[in-house]
């Protein structure tokens, strides 16, 4: 049991690298690049390959969205440091989650199945604006919606990337409620990012870190 949990939590550090080296290329890119550029740009996925899957979402973007030029708070929050907040669900007693269930129970609470494959909570109907996603801990991460009544999953990956479209705080809040509400409707046990059972006090840091992180960007 011990051996499961490490891979899981190697893996699912795996799949968030991913996402956080894809955002930090988008940030990478000149602010002017102009929408006219010739020639499609091709979006990377989480296993380095292209994929089908992505249909009509390839405009989906990880990295945060544009604020208004008169908000100065939002504005220093935009060019803060990346922090990712990440977060475990896994049956009890690593009994896995039927894979069309757990489709269900996420599409439930309002997530949507969109980049890379995986389920994005967005801030309106705006994907460009993604609070928070959802990832398998199945490599390579994304969910086979054509097969996923075959499928048993060990758990899924919860992850936050900061600045994101809304308050810090308040990302954290959502994830958060969206977390216990799958883990009441699933049966399921929620982790910290180090596979450890997320006690209140470990919740409570978590959230004292954002708010931490928060007011140090704003004061920069």
């Amino acid at each position: 049991m011990e051996g499961l949990r490490w891979w899981l939590l190697l893996f699912g550090l795996l799949v968030i690298a991913g996402v956080y080296l894809y955002s930090r290329r988008e940030k990478a890119e000149p602010a002017e690049q102009s929408v006219d550029a010739s020639g499609p740009r091709v979006e990377p996925t989480l296993g380095g390959e292209e994929s089908d899957d992505f249909g009509d979402d390839d405009e989906y973007q990880i990295d945060s969205p544009g604020v208004d030029d008169d908000d100065s708070s939002d504005s220093a929050l935009e060019n803060a440091p990346q922090k990712i907040v990440t977060l475990r669900l896994v049956g009890h007693d690593k009994k896995p989650f039927q894979g069309d269930e757990l489709i269900l129970s996420m599409r439930g609470i309002g997530l949507r199945h969109g980049k890379f494959g995986i389920f994005h909570r967005y801030d309106g109907n705006d994907e460009s604006r993604t609070i928070f996603s959802a990832a398998s801990l199945v490599e390579p991460g994304s969910f086979d919606l054509a097969n996923i009544k075959d499928q048993q999953i060990p758990g899924i990956s919860l992850f936050l990337v900061l600045p994101g479209p809304v308050d810090s705080v308040e990302g954290f809040d959502l994830m958060m409620a969206a977390a216990r509400a799958l883990a009441q409707s699933l049966d399921g046990e929620l982790l910290d990012e180090s596979g450890s059972t997320l006690s209140i006090q470990r919740e409570r840091y978590l959230r004292e870190e954002i708010i931490q992180y928060q007011h140090s960007n704003l004061l920069t």
